[in-house]
């Protein structure tokens, strides 16, 4: 069904995923067994106990043999426990170091494709392009707004100071003529008939 109406799934789980896995399991495995083991030694080291205080010695002696052998059993899943833990550690961290070998990977690759944008020979054409196309764009303002060159300015300024010191001689032609001459002393005992005479050829004079 699965063919006729799509495709079919991918299976994502990998071989490594697998293994972890399947270290996980055994370690399970092995805390279970070393559960079991430890309820076991702790009834049979109370029924041993029982066995004493019965003065049934020989039981007793055989099921502490047992109990040894069940210790050391423990001891070897205790080993094993701590080397599959450390298989599982190792694991996981090599497929952490695989991931970070393969963003490096792709990182490096955006790198390389970031630097061959960025190629100096292409910038520095980019640049002068720019510059050109600058350069240019200034030349149609300056048509546009009418610039002129050093030299014509200079000719302008010229031009400008020889009109306005046209204007400032017309200014002063302009101006009403003062008398050089000297204005009549009028003495204080001099009549007022004199007096308003002299005031009158003063004024005409202006």
């Amino acid at each position: 069904m699965g063919m006729l109406f799509g495709k079919p799934k991918v299976s994502r789980v990998t071989h490594h995923d697998r293994a972890v896995l399947q270290m996980k399991q055994q370690r399970d495995t092995l805390k279970r067994y070393q559960q079991r083991v430890e309820i076991l030694l702790e009834k049979e080291r109370e029924l041993a106990k029982k066995l004493i205080s019965e003065n049934r010695r020989e039981q007793a002696k055989l099921l502490l043999r047992k109990k040894k052998y069940q210790t050391e059993q423990l001891e070897r899943t205790e080993a094993a426990l701590d080397t599959v833990e450390k298989l599982i550690q190792d694991l996981e961290y090599t497929q952490i170091e695989s991931k970070v070998i393969e963003s490096l990977k792709i990182g490096n690759m955006a790198l390389k494709n970031a630097n061959e944008l960025l190629n100096i020979e292409h910038i520095e054409q980019l640049l002068d392009e720019t510059k050109e196309g600058i350069e240019k764009q200034k030349e149609i303002t300056d048509l546009l707004s009418g610039a002129l060159s050093t030299e014509d300015e200079d000719a302008v300024e010229a031009e400008l100071d020889a009109l306005t010191s046209k204007e400032h001689e017309k200014v002063i032609d302009t101006l009403p003529h003062v008398p050089s001459d000297e204005l009549p002393v009028v003495n204080p005992e001099t009549s007022v008939e004199e007096k308003d005479t002299t005031k009158k050829i003063a004024l005409e004079a202006q």
